[in-house]
C-alpha cells in the first residue's frame, strides 16, 4: 500500500525543514556514500565529508554539487561540529577520525541507517539486491519511473547516463534503492540491505562474493533469506529462475513471488511468470525482444543494453514497475530512452578506430557476460581485455580458475598488479602471473604487466582500427582510460565541463553559434590536441526516435585531417544506439559532404519532426540553409 499524499508531504518538510542537520561523512567518495551526500545536500542538510582515495567520477559529482570533501582524513576534519558522523563501512574502530568522533561525544551512524531514518521510513521502497546487475537494474528502475512522470527518490551505486548524478530526491511515493548484502559497519556487522524496507524487491542472481565478509555460499544465502523475509505479506519479490541461489532464497518471502528468464529460440522451455526472448538484433547494438506474462503475450520492447544478463535485468524492471501501475507503453518508452550507466560497458572514446570501453566487472561470471556482451556489439576486430583485480573478492585466489574462464572470451587479455595485495592472505592471493599463463594455455595471448604506462604502451602498439579494448576494475586504475586515448590520439571523447570553454572558442573561431551549449554538454563529442584544448566537437541532440546533429567543427589548422569525419561518424554511432530512426541537420555549406560521407538527403523542413522542428537550430535557421536527413535502418539480424 502506497503512502499518502499527506505523509509525502509530511516527509518533504522534514526534508527541507527550517533546522538542516549538519553531517559528516567518512569516505564520502565511496559509491554508496558519495551518492548518500548528495542526497542529503538536496534535502536541505548541510553535508561535508572526507576521503583518502578521490577520484572521477564521483569526486566530479561532488564538486558539482557544492559538497565539500577534505582530502585526507584527520580529527581536524570534525572541528565544524557536525551533528551525526556518518562511519562507511571500509572503516575500523580505530580509525582516526571514528575515534575522534568518539572523543568528542558525536553521533555515530551508518549510510543505511541514516537513509532509512530519514527517507525509507513513509515511502515505498523498491530495493534491487543481488551478486550482479543491482547498479543498472536499479538505475534502469529509476528511469522508467522518472520517465513515466513517477518522480521518484532513488539512490544507486553508479551514475546513471540520464540523470547525470547516482541520486533524486523525487516527490512521488516510491523510492528506488540499491540493495547491498555487504555488511553495513564495524558496528553493524548485518546487512546494507537489511535497512531499507523494501516492499517491492528484485533479486537478480545469488552467488558467492565479498568473501572477505562471507565465508560461505550459505552464509550469503542467509542474509539474502532475511532480507527477502523482510518483504510485507502484500509485497512482491521478483526473482531471476535462473538463479540456482535466488530461487533458493525465494522461499524464505511470505510476499508473493514472481520468477522471470530470458530464453533463446523460438520453443524454448521457460518455467517462469515472466519470461523475455529477444527477437531482432539492429543497428547499433539494440535488442528488440518479446516478453511474456503468464504464458500470454505482454509486449515488445527495445534495449540498448548489450548481452542478455542485460536483458533479463530490464525483465526484471518490467515486473517491478508493472506492479506499481505502469503501463506497458509507459515501460516500453521509458526502456528505449535508457542510456545505460558509467562504468558499465561505458564507451570512454574512440581513438584511431580504437573503441575503449569502461566496465566494474570483477567477478568471474560478470567478466564472462560483459565480454561476449562485447563481442556481440562490436564484433569485427580483436577483443581486448585489460582487468586490475583490486576488490576483496578479485585480489583473492577463490575465483584464479573461474577467471581463467571467463577471461578466454576475450582475444588478448592484460592482467594489471593486484592492487592492495597486502589486504588479502598471502597463502590466498590472487596470482596474476598464474592468470596469464593459465589463458595462454587456453590459446588467449596474455600476459601480466604491472605497471599502467607499460599497460598503455603495450596496447597502443598492438592496437588497430576495428579492436575493442575494454578495462575491468572497480577503482580508477590510474587514470588508464584517458592514458590510452590520449596515447592513440585524435581521440573522439564525451566533452567534460572544463571543456565547454574551449568548445566556445572553438566555436567562435568556425563562426558557429551554440546558444544552448551548457544544456546540452552531455550531447557534446569532442577531440583534444595534447595540451588539452579542444579542436574538434559535434553535438547530437536526442529527441526521442530523432537526433539532431549540429555543432561540428574542427580548428581552421586541423582541417583536411579526417577530424570532421570521425567526430560526424562518432555522432550517427551515439544516435544509433540510442534508438534513433533518423537524423537532421542544417547545413550552409556542407550538404555535400553529407550527402557523400554519410547519405544524408535534402528534405523539407515541414517534414521535420515536430520535437526537432522546435529547437533553436531550426527556429533560428536562414532561408538560404539546407535540411537534411539521414534515415537509420532499425531492423537487424536475429
Amino acid at each position: 500500500m502506497s503512502s499518502s499524499r499527506s505523509d509525502i508531504d509530511t516527509l518533504n518538510r522534514r526534508w527541507h525543514g527550517s533546522n538542516p542537520v549538519k553531517i559528516h561523512l567518512i569516505g564520502i567518495c565511496g559509491t554508496g556514500m558519495g551518492s548518500l551526500a548528495g542526497l542529503l545536500k538536496a534535502a536541505g542538510h548541510d553535508v561535508r565529508g572526507s576521503d583518502s582515495d578521490v577520484y572521477p567520477p564521483m569526486s566530479t559529482q561532488l564538486a558539482e554539487q557544492g559538497i565539500q570533501v577534505m582530502n585526507g582524513y584527520g580529527a581536524h576534519n570534525l572541528d565544524w561540529a557536525p551533528d551525526e558522523v556518518v562511519v562507511g563501512n571500509v572503516q575500523t574502530k580505530d580509525q582516526i577520525e571514528v575515534k575522534a568522533a568518539q572523543e568528542r561525544g558525536l553521533k555515530l551512524t551508518s549510510f543505511p541507517a541514516l537513509l532509512e531514518e530519514l527517507f525509507l521510513t513513509r515511502l515505498h521502497s523498491i530495493v534491487v539486491a543481488g551478486t550482479h546487475g543491482k547498479t543498472t537494474t536499479s538505475s534502469l528502475a529509476a528511469f522508467i519511473l522518472t520517465d513515466a512522470g513517477r518522480d521518484p527518490s532513488f539512490l544507486v551505486g553508479g551514475v546513471p547516463m540520464n540523470f547525470g548524478r547516482s541520486w533524486q530526491l523525487g516527490k512521488g511515493d516510491l523510492f528506488v534503492v540499491e540493495g547491498d548484502e555487504y555488511d553495513t559497519a564495524f558496528f553493524d556487522k548485518g546487512s546494507k540491505f537489511f535497512h531499507y524496507r523494501p516492499r517491492t524487491a528484485i533479486v537478480t542472481s545469488v552467488e558467492l562474493d565479498h568473501i572477505d565478509i562471507f565465508n560461505s555460499l550459505d552464509q550469503i544465502k542467509d542474509a539474502f533469506r532475511k532480507f527477502v523475509a523482510l518483504i510485507p505479506s502484500d509485497g512482491l519479490l521478483v526473482v531471476a529462475a535462473d538463479s540456482p541461489g535466488a530461487v533458493d532464497i525465494a522461499q524464505a518471502a511470505t510476499c508473493k513471488v514472481e520468477t522471470y528468464v530470458v530464453r533463446d529460440g523460438d520453443h524454448a522451455e521457460a518455467n517462469a511468470d515472466w519470461v523475455g526472448r529477444a527477437i531482432a538484433t539492429r543497428p547499433g547494438g539494440r535488442t528488440l525482444f518479446e516478453v511474456l506474462h503468464g504464458g500470454k503475450p505482454f509486449g515488445h520492447f527495445d534495449t540498448g543494453l548489450p548481452g542478455g544478463y542485460n536483458l533479463a535485468n530490464a525483465l526484471s524492471v518490467i515486473a517491478a514497475v508493472s506492479s506499481v501501475g505502469l503501463t506497458n507503453d509507459q515501460i516500453s518508452r521509458g526502456l528505449r530512452r535508457f542510456a545505460g550507466v558509467r562504468r558499465r560497458q561505458e564507451v570512454r572514446g574512440v581513438a584511431q578506430g580504437v573503441t575503449v570501453v569502461d566496465d566494474f566487472a570483477h567477478h568471474p561470471t560478470a567478466v564472462r557476460e560483459t565480454l561476449r556482451a562485447l563481442r556481440r556489439r562490436y564484433g569485427g576486430g580483436r577483443l581486448i581485455s585489460i582487468f586490475e583485480p583490486r576488490s576483496a573478492t578479485s585480489r583473492r585466489a577463490v575465483f584464479q580458475k573461474e577467471f581463467a574462464d571467463a577471461f578466454a572470451e576475450a582475444d588478448e587479455t592484460i592482467v594489471g598488479a593486484v592492487s592492495h595485495p597486502e589486504k588479502a592472505p598471502a597463502d590466498d592471493r590472487f596470482d596474476a602471473e598464474r592468470l596469464a599463463a593459465d589463458l595462454r594455455g587456453k590459446g588467449v595471448a596474455a600476459r601480466h604487466v604491472a605497471s599502467v604506462d607499460q599497460i598503455v604502451e603495450q596496447v597502443a602498439a598492438n592496437a588497430a582500427a576495428g579492436d575493442t579494448v575494454v578495462i575491468m576494475s572497480s577503482g580508477g586504475f590510474e587514470g588508464i582510460h584517458d592514458k590510452l586515448l590520449a596515447r592513440l590520439g585524435d581521440a573522439v571523447v564525451p566533452a567534460r565541463t572544463e571543456d565547454l570553454s574551449s568548445v566556445r572558442a572553438l566555436l567562435d573561431r568556425t563562426e558557429l553559434t551554440y546558444q544552448e551549449l551548457d544544456q546540452h554538454a552531455n550531447d557534446l563529442l569532442v577531440v583534444r590536441d595534447p595540451a588539452g584544448d579542444v579542436v574538434g566537437c559535434v553535438a547530437m541532440e536526442l529527441y526521442d526516435e530523432a537526433g539532431l546533429l549540429r555543432a561540428l567543427a574542427t580548428a581552421p589548422d586541423r582541417r583536411g585531417e579526417g577530424l570532421g569525419w570521425m567526430l560526424a561518424d562518432a555522432a550517427l554511432g551515439r544516435a544509433r544506439s540510442r534508438g534513433c530512426r533518423r537524423v537532421y541537420l542544417i547545413t550552409e555549406s556542407a550538404s555535400d559532404f553529407f550527402a557523400e560521407k554519410f547519405g544524408f538527403r535534402a528534405v523539407q523542413a515541414s517534414l521535420v519532426d515536430a520535437a526537432v522542428a522546435e529547437s533553436s537550430q531550426f527556429r533560428n535557421a536562414t532561408p538560404s540553409s539546407v535540411t537534411m536527413v539521414l534515415d537509420l535502418p532499425i531492423d537487424g539480424a536475429n
